[in-house]
């Protein structure tokens, strides 16, 4: 027992020093911009649970002042869903404004990653609202082009403790959509030696036509706590309901600018990028193959619905299975960052090189007022045969090259061969009449008729890869390939289209293979290879 506890503790020392060696330290901020004097969490996350320290904060101390730290640890759930952590959250005070570096910092032998912040300067003393309860509202810009980000902010700064009571108007506009940028915000803020609550929304506006725009005002309504002489919070006392409004503002939109092309989708964005990625990698690429190539395009300041569906033309010798595209939207300092990823499976069908064109948008760069361009360059593909789709070379070929080889001596070829044909012949027939029939098919092969019955099976039970498996077994009993017969009859391709999307996109389930029986049945009997119902037998020896 001794020694089986001692392995024990080996074992739980060797995971407990792997789980720290491979410790990791992440630091994240709630926001990256405010003013001297607002309190903002920095959060250090670590995955070591055997960690009971405290992280370093010394290095803190040159430009913040470090407010309030609380530790929240998170154990790995029943399901083994969610690994443990052990989370820091540090309230910290910028004490001077300009571009300030949150440094890294070190919990064990685990570091944390730098933050940089943009502070900003204090408001002066005489611009303060004294009122215990005031809200303020703001734009980010003045004027602003048609469909493209207006970021309004609304703050409500609070002296005095308020209820969870409070509320705020909905911000409505007849002629603009808008979309909230996350939950409320709460931190506070120093105004002239006294300490403020602060909450803080933010709107992203997207006007729907030029001229002048109003932002409404808005009213904030909360129930402020009366505190007694000594103010005590306990004794605290709910007074009248309150009520403070925002400025109305008027915002100036901009028609699009007459130098973008009429026939392009109109895109005001700060900046504008296309990503692209395949999988697999196309470089060894065979005829057959799926590639699935994925193209994100995405807009800082444009919400994702306003994303157009990226060119995609039909290519010569490649076909395309485009799944649904995928659309997202971030919030960032700067409002919303729109994403849409399309991804296609591209199959290709002949060998050689197929060129992909380039794929261009055009795009209004706000932030510089001109008409730019985001592109991903053209780029060739090499398909390769693919041995698994090589059609065997028919028996007859391989006569007719011996025969041509032996052209010197014909007559005494053609003497040897009747002699050898008709012996053989009729030792087959001799061996075959003896034979149970279930022996001859298991000889020969299945049969034209019984991979036709594979082939219904499947297909009628929609199942697209056991249909496919049948019907690259069929087609190799036919005189031509797979891709001649699709190339001669149009229902029969449009069926394989099908299922081939089927086998290449997340559409696979709701196929149905009932089309593509009908195609087969299409086929005209001349142009098959099949027999009649039932077993024929063998041909008599010396037919009628």
């Amino acid at each position: 027992m001794s020694r089986i506890s001692a392995l024990l503790s080996i074992v739980i020392l060797a995971l407990l020093a792997s789980v720290s060696q491979a410790a990791t330290l992440v630091a994240s901020v709630d926001r990256t911009r405010l003013a001297v004097g607002e309190t903002f969490e920095l959060t250090l996350a670590s995955d070591d649970f055997t960690q009971f320290g405290k992280p370093d904060l010394s290095a803190l101390q040159a430009d913040f002042e470090v407010r309030d730290t609380r530790q929240i640890n998170h154990l790995t759930g029943l399901n083994g869903d969610a690994p443990a952590t052990t989370r820091w959250i540090i309230t910290l005070v910028a004490q001077r404004a300009g571009n300030l570096s949150i440094p890294s910092l070190q919990l064990g032998d685990a570091h944390s990653q730098s933050i940089t912040l943009t502070v900003l300067a204090a408001d002066a003393p005489g611009k303060q609202n004294a009122a215990p309860i005031f809200i303020d509202a703001s734009l980010d810009q003045d004027q602003v082009y048609v469909q493209a980000q207006a970021l309004l902010t609304l703050r409500v700064y609070h002296s005095v403790a308020l209820y969870d009571d409070s509320s705020l108007t909905p911000l409505q506009i007849p002629d603009a959509r808008i979309e909230s940028l996350g939950p409320p915000r709460t931190y506070e803020k120093l105004i002239n030696g006294v300490r403020h609550g602060v909450i803080e929304w933010r709107f992203a506006i997207y006007p729907q036509r030029s001229g002048e725009l109003l932002i409404p005002a808005l009213v904030f309504s909360a129930t402020p706590a009366q505190m007694n002489a000594a103010d005590d919070p306990a004794s605290a006392q709910p007074g009248k309901l309150a009520h403070v409004s925002s400025a109305q503002m008027p915002l100036e939109v901009k028609a699009k600018p007459a130098a973008y092309p009429a026939d392009a989708p109109w895109l005001p964005a700060r900046s504008l990028a296309l990503e692209e990625s395949w999988s697999p990698e196309p470089e060894q690429s065979q005829v057959g193959d799926s590639l699935t190539r994925t193209v994100t395009i995405k807009a800082d300041g444009l919400a994702s619905a306003q994303l157009p569906p990226l060119p995609g033309a039909e290519l010569k010798g490649l076909r395309r299975y485009p799944d649904q595209p995928q659309l997202s939207n971030t919030n960032s300092e700067r409002g919303l960052i729109g994403s849409r990823e399309e991804r296609t499976a591209l199959v290709p069908t002949r060998s050689g090189e197929i060129d992909l064109p380039a794929i261009d948008v055009l795009w209004w760069n706000t932030r510089e007022d001109h008409l730019e361009h985001s592109s991903l360059p053209a780029r060739s593909l090499q398909v390769s045969d693919s041995p698994s789709l090589a059609v065997d070379t028919p028996a007859g070929d391989t006569a007719a090259q011996s025969a041509t080889a032996s052209a010197l001596w014909p007559w005494k070829l053609a003497t040897l061969l009747l002699t050898c044909t008709t012996a053989l012949g009729f030792g087959l027939w001799w061996r075959a009449r003896s034979q149970p029939a279930i022996q001859r098919v298991a000889q020969t092969g299945p049969s034209p008729r019984t991979l036709l019955d594979d082939l219904k099976r499947a297909s009628l039970a929609n199942d697209p890869q056991a249909t496919r498996q049948a019907l690259d077994a069929w087609a190799r009993q036919q005189p031509e390939t797979l891709a001649d017969m699709a190339a001669r009859f149009v229902p029969l391709s449009n069926a394989l289209d099908g299922l081939n999307g089927a086998l290449y996109s997340e559409a696979g389930q709701f196929w149905q293979g009932e089309a593509l029986w009908r195609a087969i049945g299409t086929i005209p009997a001349s142009e098959r290879r099949q027999t009649p119902g039932g077993d024929p037998g063998l041909p008599p020896l010396y037919p009628k």
